[in-house]
């Protein structure tokens, strides 16, 4: 609310700026109102998101059911030489059925004669990695179109004040880089007569490269500033023009693509299964107890805005306009995915996301 706060005090401000000029009378038309074309094209680049979950280094977590292959894919090779040869050569002895292995005959047959015992053969992991983490991967604001429109009060013939507005556009967020989550676990599965088993390995959560959008949001976007007109009305048709003020920004109807949605709905049951006691169950994508819910939120904005164009006379009380504006507008997208039976925060991501629009305005406008 802060940002929405020093807005305020600058629109005040300029009010009260507005009315002691207006004792000054000159032979100008005060105000002018103008409507055209808006494009808004962002200068940012993608940023790391910035990862956490509730699964803190450390977190001990019975394996539970696993199958064979997911225990020799997700292996630590780096750590092979430190595992006992006997524990490697029972993992990776082949069942008579086809892509199995003996592990997954002992322990269909222990769950058939005694599922209390699995945790004994599986052991309890001591899970790392995935407490927190920064992915190379972000989000990047696409170009927009919308109508613009700008309200503006002369407080001389040359100083100015102006409001920039328009109808809020839908702007989407273009998914960069592909999220990993780097796990690792240590474990004693067969009742710890074999020793330690490694397993590490970079689980993927979701490419944002394969989606076209990863996201989308109304933006609203006013802007307030002075400007200073060279030339004089009356005299000069064509009247150049600079000026600087603040940029508000503030975001809603938030929507993330249904696919990346599914991607970070899987993500949170890795994180519970390994909550239920299930860390098998984690690496090989199954459901949890959970149900899962995905909120996104983006932070409000504001920003210096610098503008430079021009005004030409075409008509009397009519005029075309044109500019070009930047401002250096940054804020931050929240991304929490969360178990709604008990309001647990599972993951949360955050990246900054830099907006940081060029914006070009073409338009008709009047004084009066």
């Amino acid at each position: 609310m802060k940002t929405k706060k020093i807005f305020q005090k600058a629109i005040v401000t300029t009010s009260l700026f507005c009315i002691a000029g207006i004792s000054q009378a000159e032979d100008f038309k005060r105000f002018s109102v103008s409507s055209g074309w808006l494009h808004m094209s962002s200068m940012g680049k993608a940023q790391p998101f910035r990862i956490n979950t509730s699964v803190g280094n450390g977190t001990k977590a019975a394996v539970g059911v696993i199958s064979g292959k997911t225990i020799i894919d997700n292996l630590d090779q780096s750590r092979i030489d430190a595992m006992d040869p006997n524990l490697i050569s029972i993992l990776n002895m082949p069942s008579n059925e086809e892509g199995r292995y003996v592990f997954d005959d002992l322990l269909d047959a222990i769950m058939a004669d005694d599922p209390t015992l699995i945790d004994q053969l599986t052991g309890i992991a001591e899970i790392n990695g995935i407490a927190h983490w920064s992915a190379d991967a972000g989000l990047e604001v696409e170009d927009v179109d919308t109508l613009g429109m700008m309200f503006t009060y002369n407080v001389t013939d040359n100083v100015a004040v102006q409001l920039i507005a328009g109808i809020p556009p839908k702007v989407d967020l273009k998914g960069k880089g592909t999220v990993y989550a780097p796990f690792s676990a240590a474990s004693q599965p067969l009742g710890g007569i074999a020793g330690d088993l490694y397993l590490k390995n970079n689980l993927l959560i979701t490419d944002l490269d394969s989606y076209n959008t990863a996201a989308s949001a109304r933006a609203w976007t006013p802007a307030i500033q002075a400007q200073y007109y060279f030339g004089k009305s009356g005299v000069n048709k064509f009247r150049p023009f600079v000026g600087a003020g603040l940029m508000y920004a503030y975001f809603n109807d938030i929507e993330i693509n249904s696919g990346i949605e599914n991607d970070l709905i899987r993500a949170g049951h890795m994180i519970q299964n390994i909550h239920d006691g299930k860390a098998g169950a984690s690496l090989e994508g199954k459901p949890s107890s959970g149900n899962m819910k995905v909120k996104v939120d983006a932070t409000d904005a504001i920003a210096p805005i610098v503008t430079a164009g021009f005004t030409y006379d075409f008509k009397q009380n009519w005029f075309a306009t044109a500019s070009i504006s930047y401002a250096k507008l940054d804020n931050t997208a929240t991304i929490t995915v969360l178990n709604t039976n008990n309001n647990a925060k599972l993951i949360q991501a955050k990246t900054k996301i830099e907006i940081d629009p060029l914006i070009t305005y073409l338009g008709v406008g009047y004084r009066f």
